[in-house]
């Protein structure tokens, strides 16, 4: 793509400057090119060396990519512009967010007390919801002796990476993985190794290849992988746990995000014992609400003194209301049933749409969570024709790193009556598309 907004500057700060005000104004999109240096260079009258300097500040930042031959280029997800999903057409059934089903979520306004305590910075966590969260995790097997509190999973995880690793460093990512943590990485300035999955989450052979490349930290899913739906089953925990005993210096990011409602069982990594780094994070916005920006992990200690302690020079703590409320919550008999329908009914819905379109010898994948995951040869004459027929589902471009073209199905508010026209309709784009494409 050629670029038409005019770079200035005549330091290397104020080039750099100039093309990040331009990405931050919509003029530089992702993946728009970058004169290369030396004429850039000769266009601004100053040396090469203050091109090249202001590109390695705009790379370290995470606002551009250098791409070989390809040259420079806005990143996918630049850190000073948020990437937004498409608007939703008027008329379209929206199956592309990835949410839970508004329906199914219990009434946020509580019926306790909800009081602020006093001494923040002395008592960051309340005393009770610690308790809670240590039952919560613990039920499940995972280690529970240190337990911290974030403002959601990605706040965590960002708060990890940047205090573990340095711009450059490469981090083992599902593929295909959850977006939003892909530019993340772009974000931090960090280099993401993909890392295959399938119906058991991150295949050993892939994760095997990336510990040879050098990563530095692993960020995966154990159940509800998203978009995907793996989930990790017993055997498949315990072949990667082998893989990562011995990688004592390897952070371990276990991000539980769907748990609740996952629809499986979890087999955590935390468990085997063979982990030195590691964390486990859960969110309660699948089964709680959006809203509630929350998030409980447990990890080691020394994870626990380095999240902890960035987290202490930054925002401090976690609202002392919003935990008051989530474990309100938490620890609500009624929640508690509403959560475990909602749990139930997911399944039902994301089983009914598998069943719908395996039925019609279409390839889909989901054995947990709130989506399904279906290979394509070209997402977009598949989404522009469900798009036609008033579907609007989820391209797999910006979901993918190395892996085949596919579209991700959000199923939570699916009924199953609608999956059967939804997986009719989607067989009768594939068969259009085979007809365009020559099969």
């Amino acid at each position: 793509m050629a670029i038409q907004y005019g770079i200035s500057g005549a330091t290397a700060k104020g080039i750099a400057a100039s093309v990040e005000r331009g990405v931050a104004e919509g003029e530089l999109g992702p993946g728009v090119a970058l004169p290369p240096v030396r004429r850039l260079a000769e266009d601004l009258g100053v040396s090469p060396g203050t091109v090249a300097t202001a590109y390695k500040e705009l790379r370290r930042r995470g606002i551009v990519v250098t791409r070989g031959r390809g040259g420079t280029v806005v990143a996918p997800a630049p850190a000073v512009a948020s990437r937004r999903p498409p608007r939703v057409p008027e008329g379209l059934r929206d199956l592309a967010g990835g949410h839970p089903d508004d329906r199914l979520l219990p009434d946020p306004t509580p019926p306790w007390q909800v009081r602020s305590a006093r001494s923040h910075r002395s008592t960051p966590r309340l005393t009770r919801l610690e308790t809670a969260v240590r039952e919560w995790l613990g039920d499940d097997g995972v280690p529970v002796e240190q337990v911290t509190f974030s403002h959601g999973a990605l706040d965590l995880i960002g708060r990890l990476l940047s205090v573990e690793l340095r711009p450059g460093d490469a981090v083992a990512m599902e593929d295909p993985g959850y977006h939003h943590l892909l530019d993340l990485l772009t974000a931090l300035g960090l280099r993401a190794v993909p890392v295959a999955v399938d119906d058991e989450g991150v295949r050993p052979d892939a994760l095997e290849a990336a510990l040879r490349s050098g990563v530095r930290a692993l960020v995966c899913s154990p159940r509800a992988q998203n978009p995907y739906g793996g989930c990790f089953s017993a055997t498949r925990r315990d072949a990667l746990a082998g893989l990562l005993a011995d990688e004592p210096d390897l952070l371990v990011v276990e991000n539980d995000h769907a748990s609740a409602v996952a629809g499986a069982p979890l087999h955590t990594l935390t468990a085997s014992g063979a982990l030195t780094r590691w964390v486990h994070v859960r969110t309660v916005s699948k089964f709680l609400g959006a809203d509630l920006r929350w998030a409980a992990a447990a990890c080691d200690p020394v994870t626990l003194a380095r999240h902890d302690g960035r987290l202490l020079l930054t925002s401090g703590w976690v609202s002392h209301l919003l935990q008051e409320t989530v474990h309100g919550l938490l620890t609500d008999d009624g929640t508690r049933a509403s959560v475990a329908r909602a749990g139930r009914t997911y399944a039902v819905r994301r089983t009914a749409l598998l069943g719908e379109l395996r039925a019609r010898g279409i390839e889909a994948h989901g054995v947990s969570g709130l989506n399904v995951w279906v290979p394509v040869r070209d997402e977009s004459a598949v989404v522009n024709g469900l798009r036609s027929r008033g579907w609007w589902v989820a391209a797999g471009a910006r979901f993918r790193q190395a892996t085949t073209p596919g579209v991700r199905i959000t199923t939570a508010g699916l009924e199953p009556a609608e999956a059967v026209r939804l997986a009719s309709d989607f067989a009768a784009v594939l068969g259009e598309s085979e007809a365009t494409y020559g099969g």
